[in-house]
């Protein structure tokens, strides 16, 4: 599978080895086009989750933010509810397509 912004490829991974949670594809780290990838300031905590890294998409020049989520330290109980370690998988915002 493939997350798209544009034609800008910006993860790509089999679907084995992607998550779904609530809805959302997380890719796996190995799977991203890090050069695209700019941390943000923005700050989000899910209760059973625990607290989310935010990142901004560069597009042509031009840094979308907040584009894409991770849980880099998810709380333990999250495993047992998601049935895997998710630490550090990344999904994506509506503006991003996650085709086959």
């Amino acid at each position: 599978m493939r997350a798209l912004l544009g034609t800008t490829v910006l993860a790509e991974a089999p679907e084995s080895e992607l998550i779904k949670i609530e809805g959302n594809w997380y890719f796996p780290p190995s799977s991203l086009n890090r050069e695209r990838f700019v941390e943000t300031d923005t700050q989000y905590h899910c209760p059973w989750k625990g607290d989310a890294q935010y990142w901004g998409v560069t597009d042509g020049g031009e840094v979308k933010p907040d584009v894409a989520w991770s849980y880099p330290t998810p709380y333990p109980t999250a495993f047992d509810r998601v049935g895997k370690d998710f630490s550090g998988y990344v999904a994506f915002g509506n503006e991003v397509e996650v085709v086959d």
